[in-house]
């Protein structure tokens, strides 16, 4: 295992809970036994109103420059900031881990450990289409190489990390020239991987047969909007949409991931902002990610399952059922990690 590095965070400030987040996340790493300075970047809305590009040039020459940022919640008025930055910075790829969370309450009873690895570009997003007459519309569903390659090579990369197999979905046998397309191109990357297991689910039958046996599935990789679909599914599976981080990646021509985006999946929460009571738990697993991201594996895991740990132990915030707000809740999840960094904990 590598020795942990010092590094600086393009940090992308939001709006509603994001400061509330920032200030979860700052309070963790200065716990950490490395050093982590934040380059802060404001996307308010307030700002983005008023200098918009301004904003978004600042955002993309700090990621350039750090090659790691971590994001906070922000309003979607005339544009969405994540398609901006995904479109200026060349995002390919989405990796969305979902994952039961124990003294989580649920109405599902089985154990959810899945990577969801999402084509970041195209399918039916692209397009918001157009009306033809009154009586109908259209709009163009995309499908390109470069970016099913990049999401497919990544996925395989993760299961050999992880021991498991690949599974890709989609409507391969309907949508039989762009799925179809989707399909041929991870198949070929499986050929290049023949110690991981490759299997085909069609999307409908991989959303029921998760729900009847999670256990089965590690990694699955989908275009743009199946993997939406799923994301959002899967979280329901744990208890709630808002106990999720994703990281959004984009690659040289060799493939390997040359800058990268963490973000907590929730909103911005605006009947609760400045409140004390948001919980803080994806952005502080977002910002786990990158740690593990920039080589400080062992600090990472220590903050992933320091999380979880303090959720089990009954140290949740109100929206879990707890009686905690922010500050004690990051302060539950500071002395978790602790007892894991020291030892005091076995690893999951």
């Amino acid at each position: 295992m590598s020795a942990p590095q010092d590094l600086t965070v393009a940090e992308f400030l939001g709006d509603g809970i994001s400061a509330e987040l920032s200030s979860a996340v700052h309070r963790v790493a200065a716990a950490l036994p490395i050093g982590v300075a934040f380059e802060a970047v404001d996307l308010s809305l307030t700002r983005r109103r008023r200098d918009a590009e301004g904003a978004y040039q600042e955002a993309e020459a700090a990621l350039r420059a750090r090659g790691v940022a971590l994001k906070y919640p922000t309003v979607t008025e005339k544009e969405s900031p994540n398609k901006i930055l995904r479109e200026r910075l060349d995002f390919t790829v989405i990796h969305r881990p979902v994952a039961s969370i124990p003294g989580v309450p649920t109405r599902f009873q089985g154990e959810v450990d899945l990577h969801i690895v999402r084509i970041a570009v195209g399918g039916t997003y692209e397009d918001a289409g157009r009306r033809i007459g009154r009586e109908a519309a259209v709009s163009v569903r995309v499908i390109e190489r470069r970016p099913s390659f990049q999401a497919a090579s990544f996925a395989f990369a993760l299961a050999a990390k992880l021991g498991c197999a690949v599974t890709s979905s989609s409507k391969y046998t309907i949508q039989r020239a762009t799925d179809g397309l989707f399909e041929e191109v991870v198949s070929e990357v499986a050929l290049a991987h023949p110690g991981i297991r490759h299997q085909l689910e069609l999307f409908d039958a991989l959303l029921a047969k998760l729900i009847m046996q999670p256990e089965a599935y590690r990694v699955v990789v989908t275009p743009n909007e199946y993997g939406d679909f799923l994301s959002d599914a899967a979280c329901g599976l744990i208890g709630s949409l808002g106990l999720g981080a994703s990281a959004s990646y984009s690659f040289d021509d060799a493939g390997k991931v040359k800058l990268a985006m963490f973000d907590p999946a929730g909103g911005t929460a605006p009947d609760i902002a400045g409140k004390g009571v948001c919980n803080p738990a994806a952005a502080l697993w977002a910002f786990a990610m990158l740690l593990e991201h920039t080589g400080n594996r062992g600090l990472g895991r220590a903050l992933d399952q320091g999380v979880r740990d303090a959720i089990g132990a009954g140290h949740a915030t109100r929206d879990l059922g707890g009686k905690l707000g922010t500050d004690a809740f990051t302060e539950a999840v500071i002395q978790s990690m602790h007892a894991r960094l020291t030892g005091k904990l076995s690893s999951r």
